[in-house]
């Protein structure tokens, strides 16, 4: 097993991973280590090259350049081994309908080899972490959307793999359910001991559940680091206050103020730049009392990994998404 640079167990080892369609670069040399254990987000638009990434790694796509080692295995030498030490839940459900949850699971332990007795506790064991133990037996047809993503979660843990691949886990859920989704995937990491990959254009998403993000833009990554030391890179907290009138005034009596990185106004609106901005708004709202400034209203906004993507990639999220699924030359899943 390889080393990461901190020393620990590496789980993903990659070095100027490359995969080309034709003319078009969908991984550009990509260099990457995961540990053992780590909860890792790849966070980016469609077309960003995430899901060409997975592809890879889960020997889907053989690459064009560059190494790539999974739990210590070649994808291009020894994809056997690297899809036994693998679990992968993809974007597009992969589910027999006419089957119960329970059906699908012994079929997946079938295919891994896994003996009778082994299957019956391994299968007990997955519906119990998902929480579909009293669902078990109920075709899945009449499963929701969110109770099939958990079935599919335990069907990727059934063999026991090292590394699980979770490909844009909570698309198309609503908010109660990709919670729900959340706290399984935390459950999944902490109780079976394993290395987690997600990719997400989620920024909350990859926000709450991973130790470290990488932002992938134009197949390469732009950006590596832990959520907060991301949203760091942004700097201060914004402070925007509506007044009724004076901002001006009241923005000339705030700029003596040290801990007021920048300022602006803009229609009949006052925008601060602060460090803590919650524990200095009963300041600001002082200073606005003391110079007969009436504030309307008060809004706080804290960096968030959508702001590290915008700084980074001069774009939204969703243009972005929009531009990447435009592409002639790039697939629905290419991204």
């Amino acid at each position: 097993m390889r080393e990461t640079s901190d020393g620990s167990e590496s789980a993903i080892h990659l070095r100027g991973l490359t995969k080309r369609f034709g003319d078009l670069v969908a991984v550009d040399r990509i260099d990457l280590e995961i540990a053992k254990g780590e909860l890792f987000g790849l966070l980016g638009p469609n077309g960003a090259g995430k899901s060409t990434l997975i592809k890879v790694l889960t020997t889907m796509l053989m690459p064009t350049a560059g190494e790539a080692y999974v739990w210590g295995h070649d994808v291009a030498r020894e994809r056997n081994e690297v899809r036994s030490s693998i679990g992968v839940v993809f974007q597009d459900p992969s589910i027999d309908n006419m089957l119960t949850g329970r059906e699908n699971l012994d079929f997946h332990g079938r295919m891994y080899g896994m003996d009778g007795s082994l299957r019956k506790r391994r299968i007990e064991e997955v519906l119990n972490l998902v929480d579909l133990t009293d669902k078990a037996d109920i075709k899945m047809e009449e499963y929701s959307g969110g109770m099939q993503r958990r079935l599919e979660i335990a069907r990727g843990l059934m063999h026991h793999p090292h590394v699980l691949f979770l490909d844009e886990p909570t698309l198309g859920l609503d908010a109660q359910t990709r919670r729900h989704i959340w706290e399984y995937v935390l459950e999944m990491n902490a109780q079976e001991d394993i290395t987690i990959v997600l990719t997400t254009h989620y920024m909350e998403e990859a926000d709450y559940l991973c130790e470290r993000v990488a932002i992938v833009d134009n197949g390469r990554i732009a950006a590596l680091d832990t959520p907060k030391a991301l949203k760091d890179m942004i700097g201060a907290d914004t402070i925007t206050l509506e007044t009724q009138g004076g901002e001006e005034t009241l923005l000339a009596s705030l700029r003596s103020f040290d801990w007021i990185k920048d300022a602006a106004t803009s229609n009949g609106a006052l925008e601060l730049w602060v460090d803590h901005a919650q524990s200095r708004v009963p300041e600001v709202m002082q200073v606005a009392y003391r110079n007969g400034v009436a504030i309307r209203s008060v809004a706080l906004h804290e960096p968030t990994l959508e702001d590290v993507f915008l700084k980074l990639t001069g774009k939204k999220m969703r243009a972005a998404e929009a531009v990447g699924a435009m592409h002639p030359m790039m697939h629905r899943r290419a991204g």
